[in-house]
């Protein structure tokens, strides 16, 4: 999830949880004309871009912001938005040129130190944006960072020399520069990405007002929020894209569960659900409960299970090879997912360009017989082996049948040690706590095979919660960044990508569609390859 972005849930006291679930709501989940309702659940963080890195906060994100690029819901391909162009001869050095006539919601107008301050402001360290490591590449990126001499201890990082990328200049109001440390190719692919959003100037005054009452520049704007029950959005009329919203606002509502969420969908208390629960695929159930509201396309979405790599028990390659090898991904796809799921055989999905078939090699085929000799050539393992997950997404039933199949395969004591919700086990992840492996799925951020490699697996990145580390690896993400064309670039990710089968900080499991429905109430809307429903895009039934 990227980062790569995954569901979150915040938890709330029952009386809430229990209004929060629409039972017995009205039609479509609002009564107002023009908007519409989608399922949604509580974000990690408050919703300022650079700190959104999870699928929830994005989804909000994404309705509230623009970039310089955005990506055409259809098939994902990058397209000019605030960016007039975006000139480069080296790849390292960019001229960015804005349109004149953007505005923010507080009508302030979207200049060139907008977007400057803003990336400023998300790679300055002692501002812990989880975003931060996307503009690691820029100029001046190390001198904004400072280090803990003793972590958790009393005493205090110090403050950085700087709080300024001296790769960013302003060259007028609607032109600004980027000087990167090295070529990076797919710079202007990346920037649609929601850490590259800009920020208006009433941020810097107030941060925390700019918290409970966000300001962007795209096609809705902030209505209200009521916490752990929903978050409400409307169009903005001075909105100066082209793909201008056809509704009125939306309704993003918390649910608890995907199966509740489902319930009103099917019932017209819901007008969008982006993923199907379990429940629902069995012989294509939603299928014959949606009809031709139900929909199916490629996604850019995979499930994998992470290992902590700084806990000592899997440390030994083969320790996690062996687990690996003792899952039969497809037997599980359909079993719970009734085949609506593809086992994976490398790090990414086949929908994203730079795929390449069998990356994982033998780590990924299942065989126990084999497990069980790589097991015992490591050593062997103390269980019990705790496999962890929220228990709010809709993963219980597939993360049961791994810990079982681990069991019988591999005759070690796994065990399902579910965690309420997905805030408090994303919490535990970040803070490098897990007592073994882990749900670690992922929904790509922008169409390039780059996207399922940095951000999870280079040293001291944002979504790298193994603490994996591996210089041949990140020398590999060098050599592809400074890659002279895309198409090379692209190539040489899928090099880098190959070694990670050799380590395999995780396991790579299944690649996921985007399976989402309808209310009667919408006729139209695009869903794009990462499950986000592009409101822009939507129009209403008579």
């Amino acid at each position: 999830m990227r980062k790569g972005r995954l569901a979150a849930l915040v938890a709330a006291p029952l009386a809430v949880a229990l209004l929060a679930t629409g039972c017995g709501g009205g039609g479509s989940g609002s009564g107002e004309d023009g908007i519409i309702s989608l399922h949604w659940s509580e974000p990690e963080n408050p919703l300022v871009p650079a700190n959104t890195t999870e699928e929830m906060g994005s989804f909000i994100v994404d309705a509230m912001f623009t970039g310089l690029v955005k990506y055409r819901a259809t098939d994902m391909a990058v397209e000019n938005a605030v960016a007039q162009s975006i000139e480069t001869t080296d790849n390292q050095n960019y001229t960015i040129k804005l349109k004149p006539g953007w505005t923010f919601h507080d009508g302030s107008p979207v200049k060139a130190k907008n977007f400057v301050d803003a990336w400023n402001y998300s790679a300055y360290g002692p501002n812990g944006m989880q975003g931060a490591s996307f503009f690691e590449q820029i100029d001046g990126y190390d001198a904004l960072q400072s280090e803990d001499p003793d972590e958790d201890g009393p005493a205090e990082a110090p403050k950085p020399p700087t709080d300024k990328l001296s790769g960013l200049n302003v060259v007028d109001d609607n032109t600004f520069t980027v000087k990167l440390k090295t070529p990076l190719t797919i710079f202007p692919v990346m920037l649609g990405y929601s850490a590259y959003m800009p920020l208006p100037d009433s941020f810097f005054r107030d941060p925390k007002a700019f918290e409970a009452h966000p300001v962007g520049n795209g096609p809705f704007r902030f209505e209200n929020r009521s916490p752990n029950v929903e978050l409400n959005v409307m169009k903005y009329d001075q909105y100066a894209g082209d793909d201008k919203p056809q509704i009125n606002g939306a309704k993003f509502k918390v649910y608890n569960e995907l199966d509740a969420a489902y319930q009103d969908l099917i019932s017209g208390n819901l007008d969008f659900l982006e993923a199907m629960p379990v429940s629902a695929l069995v012989g294509d159930k939603w299928k014959q409960d949606l009809g031709e509201r139900a929909h199916q396309k490629p996604g850019l979405l995979i499930q994998t299970i992470g290992f902590p790599m700084y806990d000592e028990r899997f440390k030994n390659p083969l320790v996690r090879k062996a687990i690996s090898m003792s899952i039969d991904r497809k037997t599980v796809t359909q079993q719970v997912f009734a085949g609506s799921r593809d086992p994976m055989d490398g790090f990414a999905t086949p929908a994203v360009e730079g795929y390449r078939p069998n990356q994982c090699g033998e780590a990924c085929t299942f065989n126990p017989e084999k497990a069980k000799q790589y097991l015992q050539q490591a050593g062997g393992f103390q269980g019990p082996l705790i496999l962890q997950s929220n228990s709010d997404g809709g993963h219980s039933e597939w993360m049961q049948a791994v810990a079982a199949q681990i069991r019988q395969n591999l005759g070690v004591d796994a065990q399902f040690v579910p965690q309420p919700t997905f805030s408090e086990f994303l919490n535990q992840r970040r803070a490098f706590q897990m007592d073994g492996p882990f749900r670690s799925g992922w929904k790509a951020d922008y169409p390039n095979i780059e996207t399922f490699l940095t951000q999870m697996y280079r040293t001291g990145t944002s979504s790298n919660d193994y603490q994996y580390s591996n210089p041949a690896f990140d020398a590999a993400l060098d050599k592809a960044n400074a890659a002279p064309t895309v198409e090379a670039a692209t190539a040489a990710y899928a090099d880098a990508e190959k070694l990670l089968a050799e380590d395999l900080p995780v396991i790579p499991l299944w690649t996921q569609p985007v399976q989402y429905g309808f209310s009667e109430k919408i006729a139209n809307g695009e869903v794009l390859a990462n499950r986000r429903l592009d409101l822009t895009t939507v129009t209403l039934n008579p």
